[in-house]
């Protein structure tokens, strides 16, 4: 039996999602611009928002991420491994639909170093540059992104050394070990030290796979449930080779039209059915219950 699912110990709400068979698709929170501060230090549980920086600088970050939608995570590499005198580092990254992701780097070593961030918002950034791999592992935030994040950002560490980063909370505590890969955008979640190396190893060969795919986050949840079952029933594909080109709601139903933009130009109809579940606790800090949105794939077909 797993520790907290049955009055055994504590409560972990990714165990009881795995019980109840919560579905991930369609489960990623939408963002195309995000803003990476490395700190070495402990994190709050409100992340960026938590850490006694200078009011200004601090107000400054956070204002230009608000006018871009911008999502600023706290990272660091896996284990804390010591520094060798080199500064901390900050990163924009930012998807565009054309393929040609756009990063930004830089250092700091005091607080108004980080005022950089809010000029490479407003620069075009570098393409071409390998994505990055972000693990949760934000304890302070929720107990089962440590315990389940921590093994799957050592795993994936091993593997990728300098992709990978452990990150402060990205959403969706129950779906953990989660995992953003950016700025491709695409969240994959449920995982484990196994399954995560197959995940970004197919990812970074180009072929997304179903199983763990939580979404695409310039998508809505609905269509991001469309493009999984696509996913499912053509096979793995790259990033890019889906595009929705049609979206309809009627009441609590979508239609959704993906269209392949490979050599196979094939075009998909799905239909998407989005409830709320009964009330559950969802999270290991929060008792209170609440009512998760699901999107449920109806039908698909092909043209």
């Amino acid at each position: 039996m797993t520790p907290g699912t049955a009055g055994d110990g504590p409560f972990f709400c990714s165990d009881a999602a795995r019980l109840r068979g919560d579905p991930i698709a369609g489960t990623a929170p939408y963002g195309d611009v995000w803003i990476l501060v490395e700190y070495r230090g402990g994190w709050p549980a409100n992340g960026f928002d938590g850490l006694d920086l200078r009011a200004d600088v601090k107000t400054r970050v956070y204002r230009a991420a608000q006018e871009v939608r911008a999502r600023i995570l706290l990272v660091r590499r896996h284990g804390r491994r010591p520094s060798s005198g080199d500064a901390p580092q900050w990163a924009v990254l930012r998807y565009e639909p054309s393929g040609a992701h756009r990063q930004r780097w830089g250092t700091w070593r005091s607080d108004v170093d980080l005022a950089e961030v809010v000029d490479a918002l407003d620069a075009p950034g570098e393409a071409g540059l390998p994505p990055v791999v972000l693990v949760c592992a934000h304890g302070q935030h929720d107990p089962c992104c440590a315990v389940r994040g921590r093994p799957v950002a050592r795993a994936l560490s091993e593997r990728w050394p300098d992709l990978v980063w452990e990150c402060a909370h990205v959403g969706g505590d129950r779906y953990a070990a989660n995992v953003l890969v950016a700025p491709d955008g695409v969240y994959y979640g449920g995982l484990d030290g196994r399954s995560s190396v197959a995940a970004v190893e197919e990812h970074l060969a180009g072929r997304i796979h179903a199983g763990h795919l939580r979404g695409y986050t310039d998508l809505f949840p609905a269509q991001q449930a469309a493009v999984a079952a696509v996913l499912e029933l053509a096979g793995p594909a790259g990033r890019q080779d889906y595009v929705v080109t049609e979206t309809s709601r009627d009441g609590d139903r979508w239609r959704i039209r993906v269209a392949d933009r490979s050599r196979r130009a094939a075009r998909f109809d799905v239909e998407v059915r989005s409830y709320r579940a009964p009330p559950t606790r969802l999270t290991c800090r929060g008792a209170a219950r609440s009512s998760a949105v699901v999107h449920e794939v109806v039908s698909i077909s092909t043209m």
